[in-house]
């Protein structure tokens, strides 16, 4: 094989092929180019991080977030007559009443909307039951139309909503071990004493009870309240979500079946006296 040098300055192998060792010497006679390939080479890796890192964002941007339902179980709220009220006479004329001494007061009972209020002597009512505020405001004025149909003069003032109770569930569970060392001023966490991690809120003020299955209840002012508090608690909980396994979608399933098999038990178990009464008195 002839070894003569080309005029590129690389000497031809045995097998034909070019020898860059040659190549490799002129390399290393210049190491700043060297240095400025290297330093190329990671501008262009870091850009295409970043554009990875840019079309994730926007896949993720795209994607349309969940709809969760608030359900409003219970709404209290309280009133005054601004009148005397004779417990003794209210039970023995009244309808769905129940007397309990050892309180001082009495209990009546609505089917429409179903509510059950609490009545002092001093005329003060609290009305419990109602799954919003509109059907609280009825069921008080129906309430306070109950005793004046009794004989009292009575005056339909000072309402207003006490407390909200809402429940909500993620469409994920939660690692509230994790969620509660993490948020550990607010969060409170006694797996002796309650299931699930106390969260409390100044603004807007509520109290949420956040389980591992991904149910959260809210106490709260007003409905407005609670929406707030959902809306601010769903993305701290997201960091911290986990895919559900079968146990905890059948608990989630059989916990909602009770609470609306307790609904309707409890609406049914009403006599229908009450309302032949109604009329009756109408």
């Amino acid at each position: 094989m002839a070894t003569i040098i080309q005029k590129n300055g690389m000497k031809s192998l045995s097998n034909g092929a070019v020898n860059h060792l040659v190549m490799d010497q002129y390399l290393m006679k210049d190491p700043v180019q060297a240095q400025m390939k290297t330093e190329d080479q990671l501008q262009l890796q870091t850009m295409q991080a970043q554009n990875s890192i840019v079309e994730q964002c926007v896949k993720e941007s795209e994607e349309p977030e969940p709809e969760i339902d608030i359900v409003i179980n219970n709404v209290v709220c309280s009133f005054s007559v601004r009148c005397h009220l004779n417990l003794r006479q209210i039970a023995l004329n009244g309808i769905n009443v129940e007397y309990r001494r050892e309180h001082g007061m009495v209990t009546m009972k609505l089917r429409k909307p179903y509510t059950t209020a609490s009545i002092w002597s001093s005329g003060k009512i609290t009305c419990t039951g109602a799954t919003s505020e509109d059907e609280s405001h009825i069921a008080a004025r129906r309430f306070a139309r109950r005793l004046q149909k009794l004989g009292f003069k009575t005056r339909f003032a000072n309402f207003r909503i006490v407390n909200v109770l809402g429940t909500c569930s993620m469409p994920f569970s939660i690692k509230i071990n994790a969620f509660s060392e993490y948020h550990k001023p607010q969060a409170e966490y006694e797996p002796e004493l309650h299931p699930g991690v106390t969260f409390k809120l100044k603004q807007p003020k509520a109290t949420l009870k956040i389980f591992s299955t991904g149910s959260i209840t809210v106490t709260a002012p007003c409905v407005n309240d609670v929406q707030q508090a959902i809306e601010y608690i769903y993305p701290l909980v997201y960091q911290f979500r986990k895919e559900r396994t079968k146990e905890d979608e059948l608990l989630a399933s059989q916990k909602s079946a009770q609470g609306r098999k307790r609904k309707v038990a409890c609406v049914d178990s009403e006599d229908s006296y009450e309302e032949e009464s109604e009329d009756s008195c109408e």
